[in-house]
């Protein structure tokens, strides 16, 4: 995979490359649970209303951004929904990051890292590694350190960070700035040509799908 020592740095995806993943974030269950959480926070939500309402933010964010590609801070947009129907005096901003993770906890239904890629890791572990991924870093750094991925990595570039997404090639860039390294000189890996094979080519880099990764394992 690393053709004789022309590749010198890795770009891994998150979610459906290094950890198999499965959520339900609109389901009755799913906002059931985060409401009832949330009237003992000071927050009187119905579940309908707490699933619209993050919907509809979410929506006015994005379309808002003036980005091509943009992302949100889920907590931003709880810290809203929280403030807006308290009965009780709260701080906003600390609830606004404790509801996204009860909710991320409440929509979890399969998390666990491959084995694939975890050997792939090993193998490969004296190659300097970051992370690319269009994620939450709320919710999804806990989520690489309690599954025992995030110290294997130099660093980790996520989408909330910089409220936008892939395929923008700029996290892309953020990432070789990082690992110091030329365009030709890093493989990007993970599950979506159109997120993790077609930008990095764009710019230069060697790409490839994550499933044809773990032959090398």
């Amino acid at each position: 995979m690393l053709q004789n020592g022309k590749i010198k740095g890795l770009i891994f995806d998150c979610y459906k490359t290094l950890i198999d993943i499965k959520t339900d974030e609109r389901s009755r269950e799913t906002n059931e649970r985060v409401s009832r959480w949330l009237l003992y926070q000071g927050v009187r939500i119905e579940p309908e209303r707490l699933r619209e309402e993050y919907r509809w933010k979410i929506i006015g964010r994005l379309g808002n951004s003036g980005q091509q590609h943009p992302d949100i801070r889920i907590e931003e947009i709880f810290a809203e929904i929280c403030a807006e129907n308290a009965f009780k005096e709260i701080d906003p901003y600390w609830l606004g990051i404790e509801t996204a993770k009860v909710f991320r906890t409440a929509s979890i239904r399969k998390l666990e890292a491959y084995p694939q890629s975890l050997r792939l890791l090993e193998k490969y572990r004296n190659i300097p590694k970051c992370i690319v991924s269009n994620a939450q870093r709320v919710f999804t750094e806990q989520e690489l350190r309690f599954l025992g991925l995030y110290d294997r990595f130099n660093f980790t570039i996520m989408s909330s960070d910089h409220r936008i997404k892939k395929p923008d090639t700029r996290l892309f860039k953020m990432a070789l700035d990082g690992l110091g390294l030329e365009p030709w000189e890093v493989l990007s890996i993970g599950d979506t040509p159109e997120n993790d094979i077609y930008p990095p080519q764009s710019l230069g880099m060697n790409a490839m799908h994550i499933r044809d990764a773990w032959r090398y394992a």
